[in-house]
């Protein structure tokens, strides 16, 4: 996987076939799957090409079908669905083999003044004050620490604590500073696809915290269903943002996270919705 800025920046540049046709290159991985956030990431670049510059997407929603093959491109398809004074939308299938592997529908829109208002950001220690998360496992050994350096040294990633759980509670909540860990260009669809890229990978983890469990656990088979992204204001992805992520329910065998995405000042820039797949692994491996 991309292990600097400027690899992701690589990942997410794609290659222009026809008109509204893209490919997508392959990083160098040893996950026996496409990362759902570099598909996502993928697809909202082909979706900004293939609208308008004046037009910024204030709005994702997807649905992954099937499993990424990591040994060759993605092609991307995007089909002009709404072309207006105010908004446009755009609707992407990635394949590979002949298959859609991946849907988006993507809004965009022209900037505009309007009401505003916003949650307010919880009370968190700042980045410096949290713990890195590849330190977090290794304390916690429930994750090789070599294979997370190897895949996500791109991100800069720290713990910054489970909200309001007691000590020792087992809580659905995660609050993450996350960025981008190298300056990327300003163009907002490459901030935009990055975040995008970086939000899937450990949102789904809130729902197993409940039962004690983490993402890489061999009790649990996970994987993305679908991704939605609401983007409220400006922000960058290479500069720190807290991920607030928490889980109301896991049932038949999925789970459903959420989160509110926050700049470090404080601003309310993003929110985030996933359901995904949380089997049951009945005998796992020892």
């Amino acid at each position: 996987m991309p292990a600097t800025a400027d690899e992701i920046a690589e990942l997410l540049d794609l290659e222009d076939i026809d008109v509204n046709l893209f490919r997508g290159r392959q990083p160098d991985t040893k996950l026996q799957r496409v990362f759902g956030g570099q598909v996502a990431g993928q697809a909202l670049v082909a979706a900004s090409r293939a609208t308008p510059p004046e037009y910024l997407v204030h709005s994702l929603h997807s649905y992954f079908l099937r499993p990424g093959d990591t040994s060759v491109p993605i092609v991307y398809d995007v089909e002009s669905v709404r072309e207006g004074r105010s908004f446009a939308t755009r609707r992407v299938v990635a394949r590979q083999h002949g298959r859609g592997i991946y849907y988006m529908t993507a809004d965009f829109q022209k900037p505009e003044e309007g009401y505003e208002h916003q949650d307010p950001m919880p009370d968190v220690p700042s980045p410096e004050e949290s713990l890195h998360l590849s330190d977090l496992f290794s304390d916690k050994s429930v994750r090789d620490p070599e294979a997370w350096q190897r895949e996500w040294s791109a991100l800069d990633v720290r713990y910054a604590g489970n909200g309001d759980a007691d000590e020792g509670e087992r809580s659905a909540q995660t609050r993450l500073w996350i960025r981008i860990g190298g300056r990327m260009s300003d163009d907002p669809v490459i901030q935009n696809a990055a975040f995008t890229y970086a939000s899937d990978l450990t949102l789904l983890g809130s729902a197993l915290g409940p039962h004690g469990l983490h993402i890489g656990s061999k009790k649990v088979q996970p994987a993305s269903l679908d991704h939605t992204i609401w983007f409220h204001r400006p922000f960058r992805a290479d500069e720190w943002w807290l991920y607030d992520q928490y889980s109301p329910s896991a049932s038949g065998g999925r789970g459903l996270a959420f989160a509110r995405v926050f700049s470090e000042d404080g601003r309310l820039v993003a929110s985030v919705a996933q359901e995904g797949l949380l089997r049951v692994v009945k005998d796992p491996p020892a």
